[in-house]
């Protein structure tokens, strides 16, 4: 038998993708993934482009580009984030082969064995996995409806007793909460790490996609706000809004955080694939982003919307969530006495998938939650399955009540 490394047997595949499998089953209703929906591409737009490239243009597509993205991607991106309000002058960006890369990357650059880091609980499942692979010792702090609990965050810091490598957050529209911070924690959050040396990666896949207008002041991104004292890794993808298959993401970090970033990238791929690059940049370019944005901000709203009435209709009274204001997804607190895996076999019988809550605790444990991902399904299928959902729930408590 060969010998695997620490790092490799120390992984476990994510429940998000054993579930997956269960895609194929017929009228199978699935609130798992957090994939756009596929009917929602701009596939015309994308002809469009194609179609329209100069010889020279299709000749930059098949070739293998810089590390650091083609020169047209990074040009009509920087102008994409410097209308985010983003410092992408007073730093470097860099394309990746999906914002995972740029996550990878970055836990690459930081982390030695045994490593302190700090994340929210819960958390991205492909963080959680990629600070895994460099064996981070990882330190959770939960989330509460206004960000991550900075009284807990505080306490964390004054304790250690060695200083974590970095802090992991996902600030707007969470996955797998959906919480959106407050303008107000994240200045406090700003205080709190300035001058501590600690770097912070901000994780924005999901900031564009804002259903309420109320909302865009605490939709500032904490790179936006550019706080002295703080090196601050910005991470973003256009899997939401454009199509995760083009696997193109970006990080903007100080210049001497790049630096360390490029010759990674250079060992990991060389460099992200010209062809979807230079489709991204037309598509960038033209402006055709933004009125696609518009489509599936107002199509996923609809959705959002319609899955929290059905919730609100048919849950019992003891489960809670969020009301989401963008991106795709409802967390919900069930009484902790419920294993939320169980609830998800049921689920399953009755011909719906979720994904159970300890998925995403960095340490497995808490299950007492569930994520319902509403990007990938009709308002009709919407309807549908929230019932079995509730109705699976509904059954855990009754048998629970037996017992």
């Amino acid at each position: 038998m060969p010998q695997f490394s620490s790092s490799v047997n120390s992984l476990r595949s994510s429940e998000i993708r054993d579930l997956m499998s269960l895609a194929n089953k017929p009228n199978m209703i699935l609130f798992s993934g957090g994939m756009p929906d596929n009917n929602l591409f701009p596939l015309n737009e994308i002809d469009n482009i194609f179609n329209n490239l100069t010889e020279k243009e299709k000749q930059i597509a098949m070739q293998y580009g810089p590390t650091s993205g083609i020169p047209e991607l990074l040009g009509s991106l920087k102008e994409f984030l410097r209308k985010k309000g983003l410092p992408v002058d007073t730093n470097k960006l860099m394309i990746t082969t999906g914002s995972l890369q740029a996550i990878n990357i970055l836990a690459k650059a930081f982390i030695d064995p045994e490593d302190d880091i700090i994340v929210e609980n819960p958390c991205f499942i492909g963080a959680i996995s990629a600070f895994k692979s460099y064996q981070a010792n990882i330190v959770s702090i939960p989330l509460t409806s206004e960000g991550i609990d900075l009284n807990k965050l505080k306490e964390t810091l004054d304790n250690a007793k060695k200083k974590p490598k970095f802090l992991y957050i996902t600030p707007n529209f969470h996955n797998p909460a959906g919480t959106l911070y407050t303008l107000e924690t994240k200045k406090a959050l700003i205080k709190m790490l300035q001058g501590q040396d600690i770097p912070l990666i901000e994780d924005d896949a999901y900031s564009d996609l804002w259903y309420y207008e109320e909302d865009k002041g605490d939709l500032t991104t904490i790179k936006a706000m550019n706080p002295d004292d703080i090196d601050i890794c910005y991470t973003g993808s256009f899997s939401k809004i454009l199509g995760p298959g083009l696997r193109l993401g970006w990080m903007l970090v100080p210049e001497h955080i790049y630096q360390k970033c490029e010759l990674i990238k250079q060992s990991f791929d060389a460099c992200s694939p010209s062809f979807t690059q230079m489709l991204a940049h037309k598509f960038v370019e033209s402006g055709a982003v933004y009125d696609y944005i518009n489509n599936v901000r107002t199509e996923y709203r609809k959705r959002a919307e319609a899955m929290v009435s059905a919730l609100q209709k048919h849950l019992p009274d003891n489960i809670t969530f969020t009301i989401p204001r963008g991106g795709f997804y409802i967390w919900l607190h069930l009484p902790e006495h419920i294993d939320s895996t169980e609830v998800l076999k049921c689920a399953i019988e009755k011909g719906v998938v979720f994904v159970s809550g300890k998925t995403f605790d960095p340490h497995g444990i808490i299950n007492n939650t569930l994520r319902l991902s509403f990007c990938n399904t009709s308002i009709d299928k919407i309807n549908q399955g929230i019932p079995l959902v509730a109705d699976s729930i509904k059954k855990y408590l009754e048998n629970s009540n037996k017992k």
